[in-house]
């Protein structure tokens, strides 16, 4: 059975399941054996009642006491029975399963794993699982993976589909030649993929992992390095020397560019009048004046006769840069039109949005992913900007460069690519290596610095009440939830319970309302426009809203189990407030009682400062810490973790800089495994990975 074979030959996959495993993107059994554990069940040792702590999931072994219950609250049947040690007392509770009553005997000794609570009734566990100590103790130091779902797939039915397939397809050869994986010590390919899924023990895993995230960054970097060779050789078509419609939106801006944002603009413009083309990064903090960069660029392009576009992550930041990009044109009197492209436009909007910018009745054209879409066509296109760079895969970017090379006579653009994710300029070099890198390392005198507090959950009252107060006098809050929904495996708070948090503590008259990536884009875009205009005052989200919204009227973000993400992604998240007048805060809160979580967040309280956080984060990675936080949202790779796998990016960069040296056209015999990977994965992953 080969890797190619769809998942429905294994047996007991048939239609119905195999649709959902499309839901995950997994069609064949290559596909399903690429798809890595996002974590792993430990199953350590029991602990007694006393140790239990409040939303941690754990394992307890105890003795049942007292008669098992069986109770009905509308549609529900609760099974109710409670277990003693020692040191106290558990209630136990599992909701429509009445089949228990018999199977729990009081008296008897059991193991019990599941998240613990405080109720009315003490310490509680809800539906949690039931061993005997036998059987427990089987388990314990197993690590169980755990995947990413979708609604009627469960961790265990990947798992045993994973299994075997593993089973049934054969090995393969590693593309890596013998002297990369010595010199590197990475484990073979098959070993890794087994044990990336069922691993022996954790040291078995570190190095399963070690070669998949290895594996990873060096084919990008190969491909990376492919796309800059390829503009390299692309001569500057365009004639856009000098701009008066710049020096007369500079002479009248309400402020003064800061020294760096000059010295950015220089670069950019001398990329842009030179032999070559322009593919240039510009990377900034949140709040350090790179939209006006890209805005004197698209306006230079446009006083020449020629159209600029430029991708923004989402519709509601399209819209906002649309109404700024207007403002100032207007403001300053020039003939410069702007057209808004959106997916959510109806059919004979985006007929007409189209018509004008093929007919070059726009000169700049602003949009979301609709930019690329087929049947919208540029003329004369000379730039094209992408914002929040490490939202769009290296393929989408070059897809709409792309779109300025097609039809007689036209010609591939200049590239801008805008970021605010802090990367340490070490990894950025590596990272982003088709492009020449501008940083903004100032932020304008006139912004207000974020005032930060880092708190326990014994301090929600305090906080809510704070976040009463602002809104009280008129402002509007973000509390951001690591998940959408509870899991078993993973802990921390979710934006579906905790959103009855938020409004316990808050007045009725306040309007909170919940964002999360598993809504359908209509609703997240009504929504963020809805907070955007201050209809909602309290937005209780998931990550979604890191990049693409901006509201200055938001003056207070409160983070929830901060401690379980990467201080780059927290120091992102922060950067939602703060853009206003008014001063703003940040409020962490930390459920951990770990020492080292403490001293994580302690860097963000001190410093808003992005670049000097993401150094200071790249410090404070261990060997172990994919096992907690992974900086989601920042390069956004399979299963590496540019901060956590630090050195492993640098030993692929390497590896890509020696095999360039050794063998530039992978000509070699022991180098046509790399040959035909980069071949077959063209059009796939690696022109997928978002930067």
């Amino acid at each position: 059975m080969s890797g190619s074979s769809s998942v429905t030959a294994l047996k007991g996959i048939g239609a119905k399941t195999a649709a959902l495993f499309e839901k995950l993107n997994i069609k064949t059994l290559e596909d399903l054996v690429h798809d890595y554990p996002r974590t792993y069940e430990r199953f350590d040792l029991p602990v007694s009642v006393g140790q239990l702590a409040e939303g941690r999931t754990q394992a307890v072994l105890v003795q049942l006491i007292g008669n098992v219950s069986v109770t009905r609250v509308k549609n529900l049947q609760i099974v109710n029975a409670s277990g003693r040690d020692v040191s106290g007392t558990l209630r136990l509770s599992w909701f429509n399963m009445p089949y228990l009553k018999n199977a729990l005997k009081p008296g008897s000794v059991y193991v019990f794993r599941g998240r613990v609570s405080r109720t009315r009734s003490g310490l509680t566990m809800e539906q949690p699982l039931m061993y005997t100590p036998e059987n427990y103790e089987s388990l314990q130091g197993r690590l169980r993976p755990v995947y990413s779902l979708t609604k009627g797939l469960t961790s265990k039915t990947i798992s045993q589909a994973v299994a075997r397939a593993l089973e049934q397809m054969p090995d393969r050869k590693d593309p890596l030649p013998d002297w990369i994986r010595k010199e590197y010590q990475l484990a073979e390919e098959n070993f890794a993929v087994r044990q990336i899924h069922f691993p022996d023990d954790e040291n078995q895993l570190r190095l399963a992992r070690r070669r998949l995230v290895f594996d990873e960054f060096f084919f990008f970097i190969l491909q990376v390095r492919q796309l800059r060779e390829h503009r390299e050789k692309k001569a500057n078509p365009f004639s856009l020397t000098g701009s008066r419609y710049v020096e007369q939106v500079l002479s009248r801006l309400p402020y003064a560019l800061t020294g760096a944002q000059k010295r950015t603009l220089e670069e950019v413009f001398h990329d842009m009048e030179g032999e070559g083309l322009m593919n240039r990064l510009i990377q900034g903090d949140v709040g350090s004046g790179k939209t006006i960069i890209a805005f004197l660029a698209l306006l230079k392009v446009a006083e020449h006769g020629c159209q600029g576009a430029v991708m923004a992550p989402t519709e509601v930041l399209a819209q906002q840069h649309y109404e700024s990009f207007t403002a100032l044109i207007r403001e300053n009197d020039l003939p410069v039109r702007v057209e808004l492209l959106t997916g959510s436009m109806t059919a004979k909007e985006k007929r007409l949005a189209c018509q004008r910018i093929r007919d070059h009745e726009a000169d700049i054209i602003v949009g979301t992913h609709a930019l690329i879409q087929e049947g919208v066509d540029y003329h004369r296109l000379a730039l094209v900007v992408t914002d929040e760079q490490h939202r769009f895969g290296v393929r989408q970017r070059q897809t709409l460069a792309g779109k300025g090379a097609q039809g007689e006579g036209q010609q591939e653009p200049h590239a801008l690519v805008m970021s605010a994710t802090p990367i340490p300029r070490t990894l950025a070099i590596i990272l982003y290596g088709d492009l020449d890198i501008s940083v903004i390392d100032e932020v304008p005198a006139s912004r207000l610095p974020i005032k930060n507090c880092v708190v326990g959950p014994d301090r929600l009252e305090s906080v809510y009440q704070f976040v009463r107060r602002q809104v009280d006098i008129g402002h509007q809050a973000y509390v951001i939830c690591p998940m959408v929904e509870e899991s078993e495996a993973v802990e921390g708070e979710n934006v579906t319970d905790y959103i009855q948090t938020v409004r316990h503590y808050l007045p009725a008259a306040v309007v909170v309302a919940c964002l999360h990536g598993k809504m359908k884009a209509k609703e997240k875009n009504q929504l963020m426009e809805d907070f955007a205009a201050g209809k909602i005052q309290v937005l209780v989200s998931t990550t979604v809203v890191e990049v693409g919204i901006n509201v200055p009227n938001a003056t207070v973000m409160v983070i929830e189990n901060a401690e379980r993400f990467g201080l780059a992604q927290l120091h992102q998240l922060r950067g939602r407030v703060g853009r206003g007048k008014a001063q703003s805060y940040c409020i962490f809160i930390n459920r951990s009682d770990s020492q080292n979580s403490q001293k994580r967040l302690e860097i963000l309280n001190h410093s808003n400062d992005g670049f000097y956080i993401a150094s200071e984060d790249l410090k404070l990675r261990g060997p172990g810490d994919f096992f907690g936080v992974r900086q989601s949202g920042v390069m956004e790779f399979e299963i590496g973790d540019i901060f956590t796998d630090a050195n492993v990016l640098k030993d692929a960069s390497a590896a890509a800089k020696t095999l360039a040296c050794k063998d530039p056209g992978l000509e070699q015999p022991e180098h046509e495994g790399i040959r035909r990977y980069l071949e077959r994965n063209t059009e796939s992953d690696y022109q997928n990975i978002s930067l």
